[in-house]
């Protein structure tokens, strides 16, 4: 899909938000079904009293409109910011749990805040959506609505917009006071992870393997920068070269955008995460990791690894399910040690605490 086509389905998404003819338009709006035993429950689950859908009903019934029309307003001016906005609340909720703590600023002569490790800084898009529903939500609702709901329903709202998974998002996570950098390394999986340590590293967040290998569908749009996956290109092992599960086309094609590096100091490019949509969540990205085209190692080895090869082809086969299954782990991964009720706050500004 090119951006004009995008953009013309962005137009149409807009206008038929509760059309459940739209060819894309996967409608979840009731509540998922509770994990099974097998995926777990999120830690500390919250009280149905203080977090569930429609949560802003009365107290701030314009709240999801406001920041759906943030959303589809960055979206339509530059798709790639929804696959920002999904990325940033993945940081969020495995960090602390999805309480906004990705969107605390650094504060001088202290420890620097989640947003500026360098695993986060540059490469994390799409602040200025939040900031701007936040703003409209603060004339509207002054002190109601949670910087951490925002981004769950930004990430929600961006999901439909690029890809037509349509989902309710329960609301009344409270924001917290505490961001700090060390934390993102300690619990973010890196690139060069392989399935049985991504299956872990989603388990300790109540996650399962099915949920871990869903979710990373979302790779289907976005970008990477050329250091995370070079290893892959450029001296690979002593005996081979380069990652021989990558398909040979694409690893020249990928040497023709990443130079081999020389230094710390030189440019690292950005090349998309899927090389056939790329401005499109769609279940292509599991096709492209049987093609041997996945970018990175922790996308290529769901489907090298027995552990997940079944489920990347289920999710290939079944395009429909795929996106259902999406959705519900989207919920179930924003509900992930959330803030309710008294604990935390409503920041009035997004990047400071009250």
């Amino acid at each position: 899909m090119n951006s004009l086509a995008l953009i013309s389905c962005l137009i149409l998404c807009f206008s038929v938000f509760t059309d459940a003819s739209y060819k894309y338009n996967y409608d979840y709006t009731s509540p998922p079904p509770p994990p099974s035993k097998k995926s777990g429950y999120p830690k500390h689950p919250p009280k149905k009293s203080t977090f569930g859908i429609g949560f802003y009903s009365k107290s701030c019934p314009q709240a999801e409109g406001i920041i759906k029309k943030a959303v589809f307003k960055a979206v339509l001016m530059n798709p790639g910011i929804a696959a920002g906005i999904i990325r940033m609340h993945f940081h969020d909720c495995f960090i602390r749990g999805c309480d906004g703590s990705v969107l605390l600023d650094s504060i001088p002569g202290k420890e620097t805040a989640e947003k500026d490790s360098p695993i986060n800084n540059p490469s994390l898009r799409g602040f200025g959506v939040i900031d701007e529903a936040k703003a409209l939500l603060e004339k509207v609702c002054p002190h109601t609505v949670s910087c951490a709901d925002i981004l769950a329903y930004a990430a929600r709202d961006s999901a439909f917009f690029v890809g037509g998974i349509k989902y309710a998002v329960p609301g009344g996570r409270r924001d917290g006071r505490v961001s700090l950098s060390s934390e993102v390394i300690q619990n973010l999986p890196p690139p060069f992870f392989d399935a049985k340590q991504l299956e872990d590293n989603f388990k300790a967040k109540g996650l399962s393997l099915d949920e871990m290998v869903t979710l990373s569908g979302a790779h289907s749009i976005g970008v990477s920068h050329c250091s995370s996956f070079s290893n892959r290109l450029y001296g690979f092992n002593t005996t081979h070269p380069q990652d021989p599960s990558l398909d040979p086309r694409y690893a020249s094609y990928l040497k023709h955008k990443c130079p081999r590096p020389m230094s710390d100091t030189q440019d690292d490019p950005i090349v998309n995460l899927d090389v056939s949509s790329p401005i499109h969540l769609d279940n292509k990205y599991y096709l492209n990791l049987r093609n041997h085209k996945g970018l990175l190692t922790s996308d290529q080895t769901l489907y090298e690894s027995p552990l997940t090869s079944k489920l990347v082809l289920n999710n290939i086969k079944f395009r429909s399910t795929w996106a259902r299954k999406f959705a519900n782990a989207m919920v179930h991964m924003g509900s992930i040690e959330i803030l309710t009720g008294n604990k935390g706050e409503i920041r009035k500004n997004c990047h400071f605490i009250n």
